[in-house]
């Protein structure tokens, strides 16, 4: 109950533009997801409908060939992109996306090495299992925690809730993996029968947001709750995260899920947002351009329209702000840049790639 006791106790402040400033460095992307900026200072964007974009430093842009056959439509597509934290030594890029198969389609994450403007030594590392029909609820971030571990965050498929909470599946899951996709041998389930070994954790809904945290190298995640109930969560190994047990969102309908908000053998949020921003994408931020920002927890809001900065104490919530409300846009990533500044994708049909900075 503190979770939504804070929620309903705390207010919102706005922030004002004159805070920051905002560059538009991209339009005319189509629905952008994924983001990555490459030693070299040009970025990387993946579209959701398949096609990965290099944004040169001349502005120009170019398509990067050899992608592997993607399930396109509805929430499906190309999606996140991480590198690999030794990428200017091997060329490593991770790219998450909707892979068909018998049975349906499910979220699929492959590597390859980017040379030039190609793809090559394409490596499937994980394949959500089972396959399953539909086109939503694929989850799809990636992160490289300090100690080189890949964690690749999962939807349940929408129709498909119940299998959150069995372990012989990857629906509703975050999993851990060595960078070349073996599952590490101190993973949780790793010797439990039946369970699938890369699960890390599970009962999850749809998580669309997942970052490391800078001082305790542990991840966070956020997911979508249904109508209300997205949460912000600290990963634990072999945790249970309650969907659809609990939860503080409803059916569309309107009708109750599950037995409650509280369960002794799961985890609590320790943030919640009733009714739903629809959280995603998820940033630490630890840059200079923003000295006051330091260690703030930033998140995209596309049912929202706005952009949602979290102060923290430690592991809890202490002050939610918005921001760039102005722009009236559906955010979906958020990247810090190397210079201090931050990167936003915004998801619409012709789609934006801006970058929040300092006031001159």
């Amino acid at each position: 109950m503190r979770t939504l006791l804070l929620l309903l106790t705390l207010l919102a402040a706005p922030l004002t533009a004159a805070e920051y400033r905002i560059q538009t460095l991209a339009d005319g992307l189509q629905h952008p997801w994924g983001l990555v900026e490459l030693p070299n200072g040009e970025l990387l964007v993946a579209e959701r409908r398949g096609r990965l974009l290099r944004l040169n430093a001349d502005g120009s842009r170019t398509l990067i060939e050899g992608l592997p056959e993607i399930a396109g439509g509805g929430q499906g597509g190309l999606l996140d992109l991480a590198l690999h934290p030794d990428f200017t030594d091997n060329l490593w890029l991770y790219f998450s996306y909707s892979q068909p198969g018998p049975g349906g389609t499910g979220t699929a994450v492959a590597r390859a090495k980017l040379t030039g403007n190609r793809l090559i030594e394409q490596q499937v590392i994980f394949e959500q299992y089972p396959k399953t029909p539909g086109n939503a609820h694929f989850g799809s971030r990636l992160a490289f925690d300090p100690e080189g571990y890949l964690f690749i965050t999962t939807g349940e498929r929408y129709h498909s809730r119940d299998s959150a909470q069995q372990l012989d599946n990857h629906l509703g899951k975050i999993i851990r993996l060595h960078d070349d996709g073996r599952v590490p041998k101190d993973n949780p389930f790793v010797d439990r029968p039946y369970a699938l070994p890369a699960i890390w954790s599970y009962g999850h809904r749809n998580i669309q947001g997942a970052a490391i945290h800078p001082g305790s190298g542990v991840l966070w995640a956020h997911e979508h709750g249904p109508r209300g109930g997205d949460e912000v969560n600290i990963i634990k190994a072999g945790a249970n995260y309650g969907w659809p047990v609990v939860t503080f969102g409803q059916e569309y309908s309107g009708g109750v899920i599950g037995q409650g908000t509280h369960h002794p053998e799961m985890e609590d949020p320790v943030w919640v947002w009733v009714p739903s921003i629809a959280p995603s994408g998820m940033l630490f931020y630890t840059g200079s351009q923003f000295p006051h920002w330091q260690d703030s927890l930033f998140i995209g809001a596309l049912k929202g329209r706005m952009l949602v900065r979290l102060t923290l104490d430690g592991e809890q919530v202490t002050q939610e702000q918005h921001l760039l409300s102005e722009l009236d846009s559906r955010i979906r990533t958020l990247v810090q840049a190397r210079d201090g500044g931050i990167y936003l994708l915004t998801d619409e049909s012709n789609g934006k790639l801006l970058k929040l900075m300092a006031p001159l």
